[in-house]
């Protein structure tokens, strides 16, 4: 098949937006032509980041399925990974997977997905009576007692409501571990190989926002329990002399690291970050009773460090497009043109590196609410992954066709 070469568009002089700098033009037109010579079988670097969101990352579990089954590592290479709380452990997840070559590679999460579903009377009684006294609380019908997760008064009662339970089922830590072998994790060491996993986090006593990542130090069950340590549901996680919260105060997810070279590396930068998202942007009614109140803060909070993210590396992609880096330091991690990101806000301009995310259907969103992120029954996990499969499936068609459509624009531009 015939190689189509990027239209190298002269501008006119002074317009320094879209316009080559003549010091600069002649290796701009090499970048247009390399990347245009590339021989047929390169590969679109990407990143995929995954939102946290408890039980609702079932939905990102469905949709990395779908990634795998729709042959996207022939077409794509993950250059790394990245995920907050539930986000975190569908991360791990298919990266311990395809660290092993596994096959298929979703196999893992779906494993997990069901292990962590409520079986047996027992779990399904267990399951529906926290989650319907959480909605009760938090509509305001029952009254709320406030205990700490590290107080031995909410350990004894947990150990005694739980009697008879699974213990895959009631230890987070003993599911984590029966589903990913981080012994053989930590005998592999810093990990520089393709995809870099990273697990977001956040520093309960410095306010630092922690990223463990695996080209640094190995992945251990601790960095995952820290990225989902909800403080009002399980105890702060001690790593060493630090203590860690939930990512949520962090990076939900992390996205700007992973286009840092000092983070990821130079080669691994990506040109395209896939985000796979868990709460809604939008809401078309205004909140009123209780429990809507608190579930529309809940993810306002968790959109906050993303849309910031996001809107941090916009800036960056519009810099590149004006031309203000040098090309000697662009050409250090061979970056050519802007990374290719969903928009914060649909109605927020267009620009020629947008592409959609991967985020829950309207018809599944309407359903869910705070309480939802805690619900473990099966019908519930098995919806969620439904959902995620079709939507990822409907990404991918989508990204086809914005890309398609933008790369002139992208071309001519570099």
């Amino acid at each position: 098949m015939p190689l189509k070469v990027p239209a190298i568009v002269p501008t006119p002089a002074g317009d320094s937006r879209l316009g080559w700098p003549s010091g600069i033009h002649q290796l701009k037109a090499a970048h247009a032509i390399r990347a245009a010579t590339k021989v047929s079988s390169a590969k679109t670097k990407i990143a995929i980041a995954c939102q946290g969101g408890g039980s609702q990352t079932a939905f990102t579990a469905g949709a990395l399925k779908a990634l795998c089954e729709a042959g996207v590592a022939d077409e794509f290479e993950i250059v790394s990974l990245s995920g907050t709380s539930g986000g975190a452990v569908c991360a791990v997840l298919l990266w311990h997977a395809l660290e092993r070559d596994a096959d298929p590679p979703w196999r893992q999460l779906m494993d997990f997905w069901q292990d962590n579903s409520a079986q047996g009377w027992a779990e399904i009684a267990f399951n529906k009576l926290v989650v319907e006294s959480v909605r009760m609380i938090n509509s305001g019908l029952l009254p709320t007692f406030q205990l700490s997760p590290s107080s031995a008064a909410s350990r004894s009662s947990m150990q005694f409501a739980t009697m008879g339970l699974r213990e895959n089922f009631m230890s987070f830590q003993k599911l984590l571990e029966a589903h990913v072998d981080f012994a053989e994790i930590a005998s592999w060491g810093p990990r520089a190989k393709r995809p870099i996993l990273m697990v977001g986090a956040a520093n309960v006593t410095s306010g630092r926002l922690t990223k463990f990542i695996s080209n640094r130090e190995p992945i251990r069950v601790e960095h995952v329990l820290a990225s989902c340590a909800v403080p009002t549901i399980f105890p702060a996680v001690q790593i060493g002399e630090d203590v860690y919260w939930d990512g949520l105060f962090s990076d939900n997810p992390p996205v700007q690291e992973l286009i840092r070279p000092s983070s990821v590396g130079a080669q691994n930068v990506p040109e395209e970050i896939w985000l796979i998202k868990i709460n809604p942007t939008r809401r078309e009614t205004v909140p009123v009773r209780i429990d809507d109140i608190i579930d529309r803060r809940n993810q306002l909070e968790g959109n906050i460090s993303l849309f910031q993210q996001l809107r941090h590396v916009e800036m960056l992609n519009d810099m590149l497009l004006s031309d203000a880096f040098r090309p000697e330091f662009l050409c250090q991690f061979d970056i050519t043109a802007p990374v290719r990101i969903p928009k914060s806000f649909s109605t927020s301009p267009d620009r020629p590196y947008h592409i959609p995310c991967i985020e829950m259907s309207p018809e599944l969103q309407e359903t869910l609410d705070y309480e939802s992120k805690i619900d473990r029954s099966a019908a519930h996990i098995e919806h969620l992954v439904l959902d995620g499969e079709r939507c990822a499936r409907a990404f991918l068609r989508e990204r086809a066709r914005t890309v398609a459509a933008a790369e002139p624009l992208v071309a001519a531009s570099f």
